[in-house]
């Protein structure tokens, strides 16, 4: 009987800039197919724990794979298989909607229709916009739909829903929920404890660098013998979860 690898591997990682260490000793396994949030207050190394596991920053100690991937050393195979959207999206500001999702489908040799990625994040109105003429919300979902260009077998998300509305914010949730149904694994890092609690089959808690606590969102809501996440979270952590700018 063989067992499945799991889709994303960090054993020990560690990042510091100048004096500050930003991530100390993270470890964690994400099956294949499944949820897993980061939460942590506001410098916990939430940011830095996923540019790390995305290949876009080099720990100074640690092993990371995701899909057996090194992502310092495969980089060119993982971007076929791995689709990232960063809390802050920098973009030609130049370029119109179309245009972007265009330039990132012409990477992957099976792309979604751009049709297929504008209405799944409701763009479709906002196509021939600008990148510079969208809202923050906009610019925001304009990235989730770049993220998704080539099908990624493993999607890593930084604060999805941040500066969303209600309603952007329902869509995004819908599609996500989607994307696990289709089998993909997916790496999330939130803010918001009603958007863990419905995405995530397991929550790690980040503090000073390090995974304090890790289960499901009941399990952790028991750990701590709270009757809500929220209470959860200041309970193991001891510090508030504040909302990103």
């Amino acid at each position: 009987m063989t067992t499945k690898e799991p889709a994303i591997i960090a054993d020990g990682i560690a990042k510091s800039y100048r004096r500050t260490v930003a991530v100390a000793d993270v470890s964690m396994r994400v099956e294949p197919g499944e949820a897993f949030g980061l939460l942590g207050a506001n410098g916990a190394g939430k940011t830095t724990t996923v540019e790390i596991v995305a290949g876009l920053r080099r720990p100074e100690r640690g092993r990371v794979r995701v899909l057996g991937l090194d992502p310092q050393r495969d980089r060119a195979r993982l971007r076929q298989v791995l689709g990232v959207q960063l809390q802050h999206a920098y973009l030609h500001g130049a370029l119109r909607v179309s245009e972007l999702v265009d330039l990132y489908r012409s990477f992957y040799p099976d792309p979604r229709p751009a049709s297929e990625l504008l209405e799944m994040v409701g763009l479709t109105e906002q196509r021939r916009e600008r990148f510079e003429k969208l809202s923050g919300g906009q610019q925001q979902r304009l990235s989730i739909a770049l993220a998704l260009a080539g099908r990624p077998r493993v999607v890593i998300l930084d604060e999805l829903t941040t500066g969303l509305d209600p309603a952007a914010r329902r869509r995004m949730w819908a599609t996500i929920e989607q994307l696990k149904n289709d089998g993909v694994t997916i790496l999330l890092v939130s803010h918001t404890m009603e958007e863990v609690q419905r995405l995530c089959d397991r929550i790690a808690l980040i503090d000073g660098g390090r995974i304090i606590a890790e289960d499901t969102p009941t399990g952790l809501i028991a750990r701590a013998g709270t009757s809500t996440l929220d209470e959860a979270f200041v309970a193991l952590t001891g510090n508030e979860l504040e909302v990103p700018e």
